[in-house]
């Protein structure tokens, strides 16, 4: 698949991806898609065991992708074993035929920024995100209600604060591979490793 709108030389490649990728991210934006940021985060958990889920990008400048999630969770458990994570954005269902690849250590977000964006969700999606603990067992889907229940009667008719067990994470930009579509898999791929305050940049074979 080709992309109808590729700026990108992939012969000779800026020296920052950065800005490419964020055009890349807002190109995505005017995609027929319902979550358009929806990335892979794939983690290695403390048996050794990888693992993947799609979360939302949230933020992304040149010192890293931020996502948001329970900090109790399975992904969080991985990352406090392992603080590092592979992210995957995948658009190759669409004309623009992309991909992002996103490696490097794995931070938290600061207080005040997770609090900034905590601020921004839905009340519904607060109640939940109090009411979820995320990625342990449950009896049913009426045991959730209940429990979802109970965080909106607490907090009737006042704000919710954020979670003490909820934030978010940053992934730093360690490796950044593009990725273009072509016919017949001769695609376009070119990466970026950090060398200090630059890239090291290689175009790589299909």
């Amino acid at each position: 698949m080709t992309s109808t709108n590729n700026a990108f030389d992939f012969d000779h490649p800026p020296s920052d991806p950065v800005a490419a990728c964020q055009q890349w991210f807002d190109q995505a934006t005017k995609l027929p898609l319902a979550n358009p940021n929806a990335m892979t985060l794939s983690t290695v958990g403390a048996d050794g065991h990888p693992s993947s889920r799609i979360v939302l990008l949230r933020g992304f400048d040149e010192s890293g992708a931020v996502f948001y999630t329970n900090r109790q969770s399975r992904k969080a458990r991985a990352l406090q074993a392992h603080s590092r994570a592979a992210l995957l954005f995948h658009w190759d269902d669409h004309p623009i035929g992309r991909q992002i690849n996103i490696e490097g250590d794995v931070t938290l977000t600061s207080d005040a920024e997770s609090d900034a964006y905590w601020l921004t969700r839905p009340r519904e999606s607060q109640i939940s995100a109090w009411a979820s603990a995320q990625s342990q067992p449950i009896a049913n889907r009426a045991a959730m209600q209940t429990a979802q229940d109970a965080i909106e009667a607490k907090f009737a008719g006042k704000p919710l604060p954020r979670p003490p067990h909820w934030g978010g994470y940053r992934v730093s930009l360690e490796r950044i591979e593009l990725w273009q579509g072509n016919k017949f898999r001769s695609h376009d791929r070119v990466v970026y490793t950090r060398a200090g305050s630059n890239w090291n940049v290689q175009r790589l074979c299909p």
